[in-house]
């Protein structure tokens, strides 16, 4: 793996990867409210009963029973750069598109490679290494890449369709929490504000650093949790922040969340860069299509309000589990080498008029 502080060095005369994409990482997702608008005339086609997991509750993959004992995950995830290091970028595609897998509560088995180069503009040598960072990724869940496809493209995009294998009992879906579960996120956020940072030339060496940390850190805990019967519900937190993702949990469950605002990890030093102005487009973005769902406190802050929305490029995975749980969610979490996930709030009944996302 590569040394964080010891990024390559583009070759001369290259532009840098980031100047190549009008949104990085999981900030250029669409806005939720602008998907919710180009899906809803979507036509529906007939469901097979062995489809577990489909589009229903914006899961974080697809789901297909194959027999008694197995069922196969499917997902994709791509994006353009966060960062300039192109072995850097190829990590954090890798790890974000892998994640999915773990977030159903899966094993990885396999990916396929979506890459989409400016051909001309990058050397083949540059390209070659957001390739190489995939490659690691892969390596390190102890999956191949097995194939893909290539197009010449504007801007740089690198991403993965990652497959997977569940028992069918133990997939866990967004939609399943329970009122009376605990909330558990598995990273710290902020990642949206460090890029924004970077991207301003005001993220530090060691910022940098913590950032890639996080951002190309497995999610592996997925299927250990996945087996635990007071595991209820999992998703993983990227492009649509926090509030979003616990947004989809509610709304796919009917009930209501209720975060615990100090209890929420944050990456060293975001808190102060937020309070800079140095937040993404897609946070605001991402209050405007969901922030009439969401009760803040009076006097809420507006830099914790774009660390709630703040697009997390793959970001850790939020779990909702029984309080007689969460002793062992925290032990799994710690196993895997998560020290910093924290309870962050729980799920409650839904009355009704009251919103899905209650912040205290």
């Amino acid at each position: 793996m590569n040394d964080p502080d010891q990024r390559t060095p583009l070759p001369p005369g290259e532009p840098r990867l980031t100047s190549l994409s009008h949104g990085g990482g999981c900030g250029c997702k669409i806005a939720p409210g602008v998907l919710s608008e180009i899906l809803k005339g979507t036509a529906a086609l007939p469901i097979p009963k062995e489809l577990l997991v489909g589009i229903e509750t914006a899961d974080d993959a697809a789901v297909y029973q194959l027999n008694d004992e197995q069922a196969l995950i499917a997902t994709t995830d791509f994006f353009m750069p966060i960062v300039d290091d192109p072995f850097d970028f190829g990590r954090i595609a890798a790890t974000n598109s892998i994640s999915d897998v773990y977030a159903m509560g899966g094993k990885p088995i396999m990916a396929l490679a979506l890459v989409g180069m400016p051909i001309g503009v990058l050397s083949p040598a540059t390209i070659g290494r957001v390739l190489d960072g995939g490659v690691a990724i892969c390596r390190e869940a102890g999956i191949p890449i097995a194939g893909g496809h290539t197009i010449d493209s504007v801007e740089a995009i690198y991403g993965l369709v990652a497959l997977g294998l569940i028992h069918p009992k133990q997939v866990k879906r967004n939609a399943d929490a329970k009122a009376g579960d605990l909330l558990v996120l598995g990273k710290p956020l902020g990642v949206g504000v460090m890029s924004a940072a970077l991207k301003k030339g005001k993220l530090g060496d060691a910022g940098y650093a913590e950032m890639i940390a996080n951002a190309t850190k497995l999610n592996t805990p997925g299927p250990e949790l996945a087996a635990l019967t007071g595991v209820h519900a999992l998703t993983d937190v990227t492009g649509f922040g926090l509030a979003g993702h616990a947004l989809e949990m509610a709304r796919g469950s009917g009930n209501q969340v209720v975060l615990n605002w100090a209890a929420v990890p944050l990456l060293q030093g975001v808190r102060a860069l937020a309070e800079q102005g140095l937040i993404t487009g897609a946070s605001g973005r991402n209050w405007a299509g969901y922030g009439s769902e969401v009760a803040l406190p009076g006097g809420f802050a507006e830099a914790d309000q774009a660390l709630l929305t703040d697009p997390q490029t793959s970001g850790g995975l939020l779990v909702s589990c029984t309080r007689e749980s969460l002793p062992q969610v925290l032990a799994i979490f710690a196993r895997h080498g998560f020290g910093g996930a924290a309870c962050i709030g729980e799920m409650r009944s839904a009355a009704s008029g009251q919103p899905h996302l209650m912040v205290a």
